[in-house]
């Protein structure tokens, strides 16, 4: 069994065991604008809706420790949606929900050929680390050997990756598709989307390593 210390090593983000998707109760409204995805017992405050009125995946949650860190064995394969949300919505650390800015911007990790660096911009679902837990977070995900560092001035909002519903001709909700890329805000099909992943957008980044980094932010202190 982790102790407390070894149990916050465990990225915030990360999905525990026990957690699980909530019944889903999907339906879709036709309005003047087009079809809209809605929950059939949404929250009445808002809290399903919580980026620009995109929908959001549900999934339980498993009780927190005296540290407030989600407790059970963790999935490392997967993302919590709403944590994933709400640390890339506050820009805080995956790992420790600190504020993640750095006095050089922020850092986002990246597997070695996660993104294609001859595009002038990249889309990530990761959320930014803070300077303590960058080489922890490399250390904990074996995607992320030999990880790609990435030094970001800014990183805007960019839009929601997510899964795609719409009426069966039996009028039931149905999955109609999960694209493999994230829809940007403003899409016309955001409306119809269940989202599980937010997305931000870097254009303006330095590439480094961890060693690189660190030195980097030491002079800049």
């Amino acid at each position: 069994m982790r102790t407390a210390t070894e149990s916050r090593l465990i990225p915030f983000i990360t999905q525990r065991e026990g957690e699980e998707a909530a019944p889903d109760n999907l339906l879709i409204v036709q309005h003047a604008s087009g079809p809209r995805l809605y929950y059939g017992d949404e929250d009445a405050k808002g809290r399903d809706r919580p980026i620009r009125g995109v929908l959001w995946a549900r999934c339980s949650f498993n009780p927190v420790d005296e540290h407030e860190m989600p407790t059970g064995k963790p999935q490392w394969k997967f993302m919590h949606p709403y944590r994933q949300m709400l640390m890339m919505q506050a820009m805080r650390c995956q790992v420790c929900t600190q504020p993640a800015r750095t006095p050089l911007g922020f850092i986002f990790l990246a597997g070695p050929k996660d993104h294609d660096l001859t595009q002038a911009e990249i889309r990530t679902n990761q959320p930014p680390v803070c300077r303590r837990h960058a080489r922890t977070a490399a250390a904990l995900c074996p995607h992320l050997e030999n990880p790609m560092v990435l030094l970001a001035r800014s990183a805007p909002l960019y839009g929601v990756h997510g899964t795609l519903y719409g009426l069966g001709a039996d009028k039931k909700v149905r999955v109609v598709a999960q694209p493999d890329e994230p829809l940007p805000f403003g899409h016309p099909n955001l409306p119809t989307l269940l989202g599980s992943q937010l997305i931000r957008r870097l254009s303006s980044f330095q590439v480094l390593d961890l060693d690189e980094l660190q030195r980097a932010l030491t002079l800049a202190a």
